[in-house]
């Protein structure tokens, strides 16, 4: 049974907060060597996600600007990895859509990521790895919880 102290929320949090901090950073360093930021990369995902999601749908997503958000989506279509398309009933309107460049820079991240990660894990014992085995599951609640 877990020592008392590990149930405690706060002096969890104290001690998990510092190595996801640490390992979240050491990943947006691997994406970067892709040539993307942690949030070209999430807004990739969110365009592959959902093809024709306009700005504005993405800027109230990531509670950001309208302005802000449209400075980073003409960032992106003009590294080629994203295109706008006609709205099919408005056409003052225009929806966002990944491009083969787009989804070939988010597969080279995913790789670099995952191969950084690999070579961390398979240094640690099975033990270890058995125990981050279980605590993924955890973790993802962590960010799907609604506050």
């Amino acid at each position: 049974m877990p020592a008392e102290s590990a149930l405690d929320p706060d002096q969890l949090a104290e001690l998990l907060r510092p190595a996801l901090l640490r390992v979240a950073r050491r990943l947006r360093q691997e994406a970067s060597k892709a040539g993307l930021s942690a949030l070209d990369v999430l807004l990739l995902v969110e365009i592959k996600r959902q093809p024709g999601v306009g700005v504005s749908d993405l800027a109230d997503a990531e509670q950001m600007s309208r302005p802000a958000m449209s400075t980073h989506i003409k960032r992106l279509e003009a590294a080629g990895w994203i295109s706008r398309l006609s709205h099919a009933s408005d056409g003052r309107r225009s929806g966002l859509t990944i491009t083969p460049s787009g989804m070939a820079a988010l597969a080279e991240t995913r790789r670099l990521r995952n191969d950084w990660l690999a070579a961390r894990l398979g240094a640690l014992g099975p033990d270890a790895r058995q125990a981050l085995h279980a605590a993924a599951g955890p973790l993802l609640a962590l960010v799907e919880v609604q506050p």
